[in-house]
């Protein structure tokens, strides 16, 4: 146990160190800007490091009173007072440990970003404007709206000393980050208080400053439930219980992501974050949550275990008992420099544009405003309001488009089509003029049967006036299923449609190729098909194939249309290049002169690195080679002449551990691995392949199961595609 706890301690006492130097004036600013007793937040320091850095499920998290509760316990103290609060924290405490035992914590991820980062913003800007009052020599008043009012006046009116040591702090704290780095190792808050402090008592200047209890260890804050009023106590409860809970866990989400240690049990963290509060509570401190400014400068300052958060705090409760009249020369001013640099960087840069590239902008502001112009909950609730409103919009949202096809027309429509869209989409299929022939595509993952029924009329009258309407529907048919009377009710029910890239033509073309259309055009409808969808999301990668081809891969298979190279190696253009025959034969002695030039060109011209030969089930050729059917001479018959050698392999060949019943497939696996034969007597190929740049393949696909299988020489079998790693075969 020792060899594995020492070496932990050599990194694990050195960050207490630095995180104890950081947390002692942030926890008695917080205290000061919540209206709390200054020591309350230093009880919050020792027990949120001791007992969540314990308890909690982040090895590394590091607990203490937070930024984000000082609006709520403003508002909870000036209602009930510091005692009936402390009885609040220890409530929300045990709140807190029932829904960490019903592991029930990662419900708290579910909360908006934009939300939780608007909260964390519109906390810090109520800190800055009740904490600029403090440094300009006056009283923060008791909203956010008061402190902006009466700011210019503040401003403009009468400074004393205060205002010199606050901005002095507030200049310290600005101005560290671009210091050589020696002098960075002392922590920017620790450095600015201290030299506020020192200045202030140096010069002799007369400013409220820290007042702290005479025998810090005869504490007697006893909690106090409210006589009445309970039913705003329990929503105190509640309210500090989720903001706690929501703060903890994206703290502790936060910092797994700075470590490469052991991931957080967020439910552990939660109860851990509990108990805490319920101690804090007890012994008269602040609510106490996972706070990510300590926490990353622990993970910085190299913590490897939970040892680091709980020294802290022990470190916390040897200072203020020691060295407790030091604490009580720091000035308010000072404090309040500090908190004005703690709540403007919650406003956060990066976090507004973050929510700003995912469109949730509104969700940020509307929070933001609600926490400063109403209150906490109050704002969180407006931003629930807002997302859901944004989610309901996008879930229901359709794009409905008609335009001009020629001397046809075209109308579009995308997304989910509701209700909500049907006054769009008339007025939009109301432009199109009466007798017109319209093709109608619906690329829709959800029709309602309320704009089915309005498509369906349009549909109706358009052709009753003597249009015509082709209704192209790309994927789940909700409009023909509908139209058939078996309409489908939810996107659960939706069966997945393959693309039309995939599709056979006969999956699709025949309710949208139209009426005046011979059957032969269906390659023109396909083409037509392409211009319109595919060659849109193409462009850019054929642009660039423009001037040149560089293949990795010559792919030798069979003319069977049932093979489709790209889609069976899931690759596209330029990827493959591709000769196709009957039988996918490569003639021995170079007999055949356009296989000779393939090959040439593929190895010689574009440097392939790999030739595939790929054979399948039910080949055609395979049959004819073994039905011996060589009666009469005919260029199909000189042509399987070349496959005759595939015949007389006597080595059984096996396919997934099975030899192939059927006689053709099993010529058809013998015979890939007799055209690799024949390859490797080509030049250029032997010369590539002896040199180690190229290597050849067998393939083989089984129509049937839709089943890729790859020659493994090693087992001398076909296995199936990734059971076995690329080798030469």
């Amino acid at each position: 146990m020792n060899t594995r706890i020492l070496p932990a301690l050599r990194h694990d006492v050195p960050a207490s160190l630095v995180v104890f130097l950081v947390a002692v004036p942030l926890s008695l600013g917080i205290a000061l800007a919540s209206g709390a007793p200054v020591v309350a937040g230093l009880i919050a320091a020792v027990v949120g490091g001791i007992v969540a850095g314990a308890l909690g499920g982040s090895v590394v998290q590091v607990s203490g009173p937070a930024a984000g509760l000082t609006v709520v316990l403003a508002q909870t103290i000036a209602t009930f007072g510091w005692a009936t609060t402390c009885a609040i924290t220890v409530v929300a405490g045990g709140l807190q440990v029932v829904l960490g035992l019903s592991r029930v914590a990662r419900a708290a991820l579910v909360v908006s970003p934009a939300i939780v980062h608007g909260m964390l913003a519109g906390i810090g800007v109520t800190i800055v404007l009740g904490q600029l009052h403090v440094i300009l020599g006056g009283t923060a008043q008791s909203s956010a709206l008061k402190n902006l009012a009466g700011l210019p006046a503040q401003i403009v009116g009468h400074h004393s000393a205060a205002t010199m040591i606050g901005l002095l702090t507030l200049a310290l704290l600005i101005l560290w980050p671009s210091l050589p780095q020696f002098a960075r190792r002392v922590p920017g808050p620790l450095a600015a208080i201290a030299v506020a402090t020192v200045v202030s008592v140096v010069g002799g200047l007369t400013l409220p400053r820290v007042n702290l209890p005479g025998d810090l260890l005869r504490l007697q804050f006893v909690p106090q439930l409210p006589s009445d009023g309970w039913a705003g106590f329990a929503l105190a409860v509640v309210t500090v219980a989720v903001v706690a809970s929501v703060e903890s866990l994206l703290s502790a989400v936060a910092v797994d992501k700075l470590h490469d240690g052991q991931r957080a049990d967020l439910d552990r963290e939660l109860v851990g974050q509990g108990a805490a509060n319920m101690v804090s509570g007890a012994l008269g401190g602040l609510p106490v949550t996972g706070v990510i400014v300590r926490s990353s400068t622990n993970v910085s300052a190299g913590a490897k275990t939970r040892a680091s958060a709980v020294l802290h705090g022990v470190w916390v409760l040897v200072f203020v008992v020691l060295l407790g009249g030091l604490i009580q020369n720091i000035p308010l001013a000072a404090l309040a420099g500090l908190l004005v640099h703690v709540g403007a960087k919650l406003v956060n840069p990066g976090h507004i544009r973050q929510v700003r590239a995912h469109g949730d902008l509104s969700v940020y502001l509307v929070t933001l405003i609600g926490v400063v112009a109403l209150d906490l909950l109050k704002g969180v609730l407006a931003g629930i309001a807002v997302a859901l409103l944004l989610m309901l919009r996008r879930a229901m949202w359709s794009g409905v488009r008609a335009e001009r096809d020629g001397g046809d027309w075209r109308v579009v429509v995308e997304g989910a089509l509701t209700f909500l869209a049907v006054p769009r989409l008339t007025k939009v299929l109301g432009v199109i003029p009466e007798g017109a022939t319209v093709r109608l595509e619906l690329v829709v993952d959800y029709l309602d049967h309320a704009a089915f029924e309005a498509l369906a009329n349009w549909q109706q009258a358009h052709e009753n006036s003597g249009g015509t309407v082709i209704v192209d529907e790309i994927g789940h048919p909700w409009f023909a299923n509908g139209k058939q009377g078996n309409p489908t009710r939810s996107r659960a029910g939706a069966e997945p449609a393959l693309p039309r890239w995939l599709a056979p033509w006969s999956d699709w073309q025949a309710s949208t190729v139209p009426p005046r259309s011979e059957e032969g055009d269906a390659t023109l409808h396909g083409a037509s098909e392409f211009h319109r969808r595919t060659a849109p999301l193409l462009k850019d990668t054929l642009s660039a194939l423009a001037s040149g081809q560089r293949p990795p891969t010559l792919f030798i298979t069979c003319g069977d249309a049932r093979i489709v190279p790209n889609v069976i190696t899931t690759s596209g253009p330029g990827d493959l290049f591709t000769v196709r025959n009957i039988g996918n034969l490569v003639p021995a002695g170079q007999a055949d002169d356009s296989m000779n030039a393939a090959v040439e060109f593929a190895v010689g011209v574009l440097g392939v690195r790999e030739i595939v030969v790929c054979g399948h089930s039910g080949c055609g050729a395979m049959t004819a080679l073994a039905d011996g059917g060589r009666d009469h001479a005919s260029p199909l018959q000189d042509w399987l002449r070349h496959a005759e050698p595939s015949t007389r392999r006597e080595d059984e060949v096996a396919l997934d551990g099975a030899v192939p019943a059927a006689r053709p497939d099993r010529l058809a696996l013998h015979n890939v691995l007799q055209q690799l034969d024949h390859l490797r007597h080509y030049p250029r190929v032997a010369e590539a392949e002896a040199r180690g740049e190229l290597t050849l393949t067998g393939m083989y696909f089984d129509i049937g199961s839709a089943r890729v299988s790859i020659w493994d020489s090693r087992s001398g079998d076909f296995v199936p595609a990734g059971a076995t790693a690329p080798a030469a075969r």
